[in-house]
């Protein structure tokens, strides 16, 4: 019987710390000393930092607002830009909050979350909720800001920190779910009920409009913008991570009114009263037509209101077997549909007709890539599109929601921070063991020699119903494409890209499926003679680091380099760690005794065998994360340390989530990364 560790699951423990930094100063000592790190560090930091960077914003009573960082702004600065000037491209920012000098004057490690404007009043308001974390936790300190007078408001809004959600109903209220002290989160950690809080008083005062049971993922404010600007105010009640029901509140009851919508539903947004929904499994609304998984649909939320019944639901979007709908961004004159297909990108404005139903207009885009929806609003007629691919910069492009005939129009091309000549993409597939065909992408040279002798770093996630699609990533290509390598995506099963069906076909004991597609992109990587073990690495965060895990665990043969970026590994005590509790809705609980059986199976760190030869890992955390407990690496890497096997490990010690908070960290973490990929994988 292994020993558990669990000493190391005492985040900030004086004993968790002290091996965290033996094992830190003993790793940098191996991957900052290499002749490659000072170079790829230094790439990185210029990519990461340049002042070309495209500055993606929100725009709003004639504003665009933008957070930025930079070699001198570290923690970064929001700031502001007449819009006009910003779709000209020619920007005047004016500096609101500058984080450098906050987190200084106040002695705290202040990372930037947020900012939410008043949404129940009309014209500028120059009021805001400012969400700080420290270390980049995902719990945030509401805190109420005045961009007119440069300052936080004295006895404003101001809430402890917590994991929570807060947006206003007025100049003088605000909805929010918190944590109001014992008993009031959830066995996830997060808020149970929705309060609202008015000016003035203390946030214990706040009026309870809805509550939770300890078993829900959570409870979070819900606020709708009806076609004539007023609100319509109520509450997301999440039972499972995919389970919910959505609530909403009327000044003339006590009672929330049930929105009728199926459990695996998503609320999109009004448009015209039209309330927009997603499904995630079939609907059989009484006495009207079947809605499939996958479908995008409306009903009138006024009739809903104003009955209590549902009205007649409307099909919006269908999508085919191998599509699914990724975004939907709602504007002042339409909707605009963003969907995949055999993930590529596509993209239709939707409108809402006199006769009741849907009409959609395709909108041009300038190739087969990636296109993203990075900021529209039912306020705004103006909807902003970042358009990329594996070798083609970020670019960011204009729609207007009045005119659909016009085209995206460019606002800034992204500046190409690697050379793509000599290489191109190819869509692949694979096929996993059950005959499911698994597509996947490849960035290689033209003259890709079928010799196995190519580095290859695959990366992939499977979880969640995220889907991978192709994007440029300026550190990639300089630090691997450049040197000679080529990267694979896979779109294996678990995630969105081919809608509800591909993500919940990975669920629980069907978790298998997903590992079986990741090996077989592996193997066809080899059989296509891209690549050999010798020469394949692999890299995934998050529920990508289980991943990781059990591809170290299960096939480490195949691979001669694993990256485990903030991983979860014990997955007999993920339930219990941090926000593990919410999803076992994906991956089952160890307290049920067949859901029990298969995690042990799977579990990297139960798997892990003291006689297995196994790649030489690179583990990479956060102490500050707050959602995937870093203990999950600490034990995995005490694992080997115990049998005497080699492993290299880092752990920032701020970082949140994403193990990185300013660019300079994530410079750094890119050039670890790489280093590592370099000496494993490179001739």
């Amino acid at each position: 019987m292994h020993e558990d560790h669990r000493w190391l699951e005492s985040v900030e423990g004086d004993e968790a710390l002290q091996w965290v930094r033996a094992n830190n100063a003993r790793s940098l000592a191996v991957l900052e000393n290499h002749p490659n790190y000072d170079t790829f560090q230094a790439a990185a930091t210029e990519v990461l930092t340049t002042q070309d960077r495209i500055a993606y914003a929100t725009i709003r009573d004639g504003f665009a607002y933008n957070f930025w960082q930079d070699d001198q702004h570290i923690k970064g600065i929001w700031r502001r830009s007449p819009a006009d000037a910003y779709l000209a491209d020619e920007p005047t920012w004016q500096t609101l909050l500058d984080i450098d000098a906050l987190a200084d004057a106040e002695g705290e490690n202040w990372v930037f979350a947020r900012a939410t404007p008043v949404r129940g009043e009309t014209g500028p308001t120059g009021r805001y909720l400012i969400s700080l974390s420290l270390g980049g936790r995902d719990a945030t300190t509401e805190r109420e800001y005045d961009i007119d007078d440069g300052r936080f408001v004295e006895g404003g809004f101001v809430s402890p920190e917590a994991k929570q959600a807060a947006d206003w109903v007025d100049g003088d209220s605000v909805l929010i779910a918190t944590d109001w002290g014992p008993g009031t989160l959830t066995e996830s950690g997060y808020p149970r009920s929705v309060r609202l809080w008015k000016r003035g008083q203390d946030l214990a005062e706040a009026g309870e409009l809805l509550s939770g049971e300890p078993s829900d993922v959570g409870v979070w404010p819900l606020l709708l913008r009806r076609a004539d600007g007023s609100l319509i105010t109520g509450a997301v009640q999440r039972f499972t991570f995919f389970t919910g029901a959505y609530w909403l509140f009327s000044p003339s009851s006590s009672i929330p009114l049930r929105v009728p919508v199926p459990p695996k539903a998503d609320i999109n947004g009004l448009f015209k009263d039209q309330l927009i929904v997603s499904l995630q499994q079939d609907w059989q609304p009484e006495g009207q037509e079947g809605f499939r998984s996958g479908d995008l649909v409306s009903f009138d939320i006024g009739r809903f209101l104003d009955t209590g019944s549902l009205p007649p639901v409307v099909l919006m979007f269908r999508p085919g077997d191998r599509q699914s709908v990724q975004t939907v961004g709602v504007a002042r004159d339409r909707v605009l549909l963003g969907y995949a297909d055999n993930v590529i990108s596509h993209l239709s404005w939707l409108d809402h007709g006199a006769d009741g139903s849907w009409h959609a207009q395709p909108v041009a885009l300038p190739g087969s890539g990636q296109a993203i929806v990075t900021f529209a609003d039912e306020r705004e007629s103006i909807v902003l599109m970042s358009y990329q691919d594996f070798l083609t910069p970020d670019s960011l492009y204009r729609l207007d929601s009045v005119a659909a005939d016009i085209g995206p129009e460019l606002v800034k091309a992204g500046t190409a921070h690697f050379d793509p000549s000599g290489l191109t993409i190819s869509q692949r597939s694979a096929r996993s063991p059950d005959g499911t065909e698994v597509p996947y992408f490849l960035v290689h040279r033209q003259d890709l020699a079928a010799d196995g002798e190519t580095p290859t770093l695959l990366y992939g996630y499977g979880g969640f119903e995220v889907s991978m699609t192709p994007s440029y990533s300026a550190t990639i290509g300089r630090v691997w494409l450049e040197q000679g390598g080529a990267y694979a995506l896979a779109n294996i099963r678990g995630g969105g890209e081919f809608g509800p069906s591909w993500h919940q076909a990975g669920l629980k004991q069907q978790r298998q499926s997903v590992y079986d597609d990741f090996i077989a992109v592996g193997e066809d990587l080899i059989n296509t003679r891209v690549t050999t073990s010798d020469h394949l690495g692999i890299m995934g965060g998050s529920n990508g680091g289980l991943l990781m895990g059990v591809m170290l665990t299960q096939r480490p043969e195949l691979w001669n380099a694993v990256v485990l970026q903030v991983p979860l590994l014990d997955m007999l005590r993920y339930h219990l760690l941090l926000a593990g509790a919410s999803w076992v809705d994906e991956y089952g609980s160890p307290d049920v005794a067949d859901e029990r059986v298969f995690l042990e199976k799977i579990s990297p760190y139960h798997r892990f065998d003291p006689m297995m030869d196994y790649p030489t890992p690179l583990f990479v955390t956060s102490t500050k994360d707050d959602r995937v407990h870093p203990g999950h690496a600490r034990k995995m890497a005490k694992r080997f340390e115990d049998a005497g096997k080699p492993f290299l490990y880092y752990e920032n010690i701020d970082g949140g989530h994403g193990a990185a908070t300013t660019q300079i960290e994530r410079a750094r973490r890119v050039a670890l990364e790489f280093v590592y990929l370099n000496t494993k994988l490179m001739p």
